[in-house]
């Protein structure tokens, strides 16, 4: 269940596994957040997940996670968990560095 804030809005960290680097999998996330008006990040972990934290309103941002299931044409997501997160700071979607 994600986090509501005071207007409304939801946080969510979501964490998508399978063949996902080296297939523009954080572009292409990073574009549909954006087109769907949400902040947050994402980023490439050490063990080949993609990491993501999503905010905004809840029709999109259940939305984004339901188009990660899928990803771009050249993924192949085996597994999406979904959790509890603090509404961001910043105030638009970025590209994050890889962490480990």
């Amino acid at each position: 269940m994600p986090v509501v804030s005071e207007d409304g809005e939801i946080a969510c960290l979501v964490r998508i596994s399978g063949r996902l680097q080296g297939v523009w999998y954080r572009g292409w996330t990073c574009d549909e957040a954006v087109q769907r008006g949400l902040t947050g990040w994402v980023r490439n972990r050490g063990d080949s997940s993609v990491e993501a934290l999503f905010a905004g309103p809840a029709g999109p941002v259940e939305e984004m996670i339901n188009a990660c299931r899928q990803g771009p044409p050249a993924a192949e997501v085996l597994k999406v968990e979904i959790e509890k997160a603090d509404m961001p700071e910043q105030r638009r979607f970025e590209l994050r560095p890889s962490a480990q």
